[in-house]
């Protein structure tokens, strides 16, 4: 007999508070099975923060989504993208098309409308990275055939009507919102926060739980701009979390204390890997930084994370690169630990 198929989520609506709803919608992402996007009541209509990533079918979810609140796209006065990931800017272009709303989200969004322009260069460049920090070829080229063609989850590019940079504020019923950069995760990523109602839209920086991305390659130091992002969330004290995956929460303070503990863990297991096996390259860090074999569903993931602590531990002058010698012995680059100078005190 064969096993039952795993049953796919369908877009689900809820309401949460007063004027303010979740609209669940799946993702085809294993272990991550659904997104939110959150619709706001403002006058006749609603306020859409984030859009579900787009794919087949995926718009009849949104629609389905607030058809049980009894809302339609025609309803979206704004809509407000938390930062520029498929799962929550995909859909933009057709919830813009539907209901003629502006789009506003933060600027620094290149991060994906650039590589979803030009997907070729965007995996080159991918594999250049994973090339350098001694990925074997072989199971690059799978990676690179497999990912050739496949879609960004964008159904078109839409470019925002107003830059979502703080001053400036979405109005709701209730009442206005203001944009705080929490950038990290993403370079584009903002947070919202409702003053009165202490209540935060927090796209993917806090989520309900700790699980850490990291956009590489876009910014200096995503990790360290994590952590300060954390301190930003941390200063708005606010009472309830709306987030871009998983149920509301209310225990921010305790959310914010294990992202800045998970990432540290993770730092110093970066520096005791190198301390104990460097000059080592990233690649070969990895089973020693996580504790389990490196697999095609957990490589690009890891190494993406893996290479923003270096960076960030680079930075803090912890760590360095040792670039390889093309005359002597070419190859990748590897990272070892910057040892103590023994004249200063």
């Amino acid at each position: 007999m064969s096993s039952p198929s795993h049953k796919r989520e369908v877009g689900r609506g809820e309401r949460v508070l007063p004027g303010v709803w979740r609209l669940r919608l799946p993702l085809p992402w294993p272990g991550v099975p659904h997104c939110n996007a959150w619709a706001v009541a403002r006058g006749d209509g609603i306020v859409l923060f984030d859009t579900g990533m787009h794919e087949p079918g995926s718009l009849a979810h949104l629609e389905r989504a607030l058809a049980q609140v009894n809302l339609r796209l025609e309803h979206v006065r704004l809509l407000v993208c938390t930062h520029a990931h498929s799962d929550h800017y995909g859909q933009a272009a057709a919830v813009v098309r539907r209901s003629g709303c502006e789009l506003w989200m933060h600027p620094n969004h290149e991060h994906m409308t650039v590589a979803a322009s030009d997907p070729d260069a965007a995996l080159q460049r991918r594999i250049e990275v994973a090339l350098q920090s001694g990925v074997p070829e072989a199971p690059l080229r799978a990676y690179a055939e497999e990912a050739r063609g496949r879609s960004y989850g964008i159904e078109e590019i839409v470019m925002p009507d107003r830059d979502l940079v703080p001053g400036v504020v979405v109005d709701t019923d209730l009442g206005p919102w203001s944009v705080h950069e929490t950038p990290g995760h993403a370079p584009s990523h903002v947070c919202l926060f409702q003053a009165d109602r202490r209540l935060l839209i927090t796209g993917d920086h806090l989520l309900g739980r700790v699980s850490l991305y990291f956009e590489y390659g876009y910014s200096p130091d995503p990790a360290g701009e994590f952590l300060e992002s954390l301190d930003v969330v941390e200063r708005l004290d606010a009472r309830l979390c709306l987030p871009g995956h998983g149920r509301t929460f209310a225990d921010v303070q305790a959310h914010v204390d294990a992202n800045r503990a998970l990432v540290q863990e993770r730092l110093d297991r970066v520096g005791l890997v190198l301390s104990e096996h460097g000059p080592i390259t990233a690649f070969e860090a990895l089973p020693r930084i996580y504790g389990d074999p490196v697999t095609s569903l957990n490589a690009s993931w890891r190494m993406t994370e893996t290479l923003t602590y270096l960076t960030h531990l680079e930075r803090l002058g912890r760590v360095e690169r040792v670039e390889p010698d093309a005359a002597k012995a070419p190859g990748p680059e590897r990272w070892q630990i910057v040892e103590a100078d023994p004249s200063q005190p």
